[in-house]
């Protein structure tokens, strides 16, 4: 059975995502701790998906947040237009001088290597993003007059601040009132919850939004954390996954909340920084579909491997409707993504498709 999508031909934009996106400063090979230079990204977990969609995959995007209109603020547009996604819709609020009452989020991630794991330190409070509050955006023009396919959020943004819930929430009721699509990334983040009421309060939020969502995705732990179900005999390092198991938890997830037309998760077993096995599984219609195994896959930077999933996964319905295509393309474009360095994607679509008809990695000339 496929999901109900809106014609393109009705719509301005395929996806438009909400969330937060910061300056991410990387020290390469170095630490964040020693280093004398930093690269600059932009990156943002529900933002990514719409870069993705867009850079990759050719579909038309956009994305809602907001920016202290200083120097900083101008850096991480010119990034999002190098990216091609459109930023008709960012709020732009006046900067203080100092940063005392509004600024823009920055995000120190070093990429780890072998036994030492990945490390980020967003330095993210006031921000213009986390300060958006009910009201603030105008989800009718949108939703009603331009016209949206499917719409992306999630997790962290949900986390950001008392009032980015009621953000959330605004836009996926204006969303489903229009027919669009809605998908959100659970994206649990446990330094984002802790000063807000923990886990509890996590799943409190998070458990009031998904009554909205169509497409639930989240990772390996996402649904416990954020949701409450519970995979049978995981340990706390997820040293090993039994598919099966995650099927059972999905079942009862779906089951809960019967609005979710399709669930669909990573499967990383972390053997080292730069050794992951990778994964996913996707239920839609009462069937589950499995991607291709990736066992022991090479990762350069693992950072929004699972934004770069999410995409590929949208990808799939947006184009072909079609779980099993769906799921092979999140994992493929996920696999992919973790192969360059930075939070987005910088694979083509024909490499995507070749990953998933069983290519190679021999040189292409």
């Amino acid at each position: 059975m496929a999901i109900k999508i809106k014609e393109s031909s009705e719509c301005k934009f395929d996806l438009v995502s909400l969330g937060e996106i910061m300056l991410r400063l990387d020290p390469g090979e170095g630490r964040v701790r020693t280093a004398r230079e930093f690269r600059a990204w932009e990156g943002g977990g529900e933002y990514n998906v719409a870069r993705g969609l867009r850079k990759c995959f050719g579909l038309k995007t956009g994305v809602v947040t907001a920016f202290a209109d200083n120097e900083v603020g101008h850096l991480i547009e010119d990034l999002i237009m190098q990216g091609g996604v459109c930023t008709d819709l960012i709020k732009w609020y006046p900067y203080d001088g100092i940063g005392r009452t509004i600024r823009n989020g920055l995000n120190f991630t070093e990429r780890g290597f072998g036994i030492r794991g990945a490390v980020g330190v967003p330095d993210r409070g006031y921000t213009a993003a986390s300060q958006l509050k009910k009201g603030d955006i105008d989800w009718e023009e949108i939703f009603g007059k331009a016209g949206v396919r499917w719409f992306h959020t999630g997790g962290i943004y949900a986390a950001l601040s008392e009032t980015t819930p009621g953000v959330v929430i605004e836009a996926v009721e204006v969303a489903q009132k229009y027919g669009t699509i809605v998908s959100y990334d659970l994206n649990y983040r446990p330094s984002l919850w802790d000063s807000i009421g923990g886990q509890k309060k996590a799943q409190e939020i998070n458990r009031e939004i998904a009554q909205y969502v169509d497409v639930m995705i989240g990772n390996e732990e996402d649904f416990t954390a954020c949701l409450g179900f519970e995979v049978e005999g995981l340990d706390e390092n997820i040293s090993q996954i039994n598919v099966e198991k995650f099927k059972a938890m999905i079942e009862k997830a779906v089951s809960t909340f019967p609005n979710f037309q399709a669930t669909a998760t990573t499967l990383r077993t972390v053997k080292t920084a730069t050794v992951n096995d990778w994964g996913a599984i996707c239920w839609h219609g009462g069937t589950f579909y499995e991607a291709i195994h990736r066992a022991e896959l090479e990762i350069l930077d693992r950072v929004g491997g699972g934004d770069s999933f999410a995409s590929g996964l949208i990808y799939g319905f947006l184009t072909h409707n079609d779980a099993s295509k769906a799921i092979n393309y999140g994992a493929a474009h996920g696999a992919l993504a973790m192969t360059t360095p930075g939070d987005t994607s910088m694979v083509t679509l024909k490499e995507v498709e070749k990953l998933m008809a069983g290519g190679s990695a021999r040189v292409v000339r």
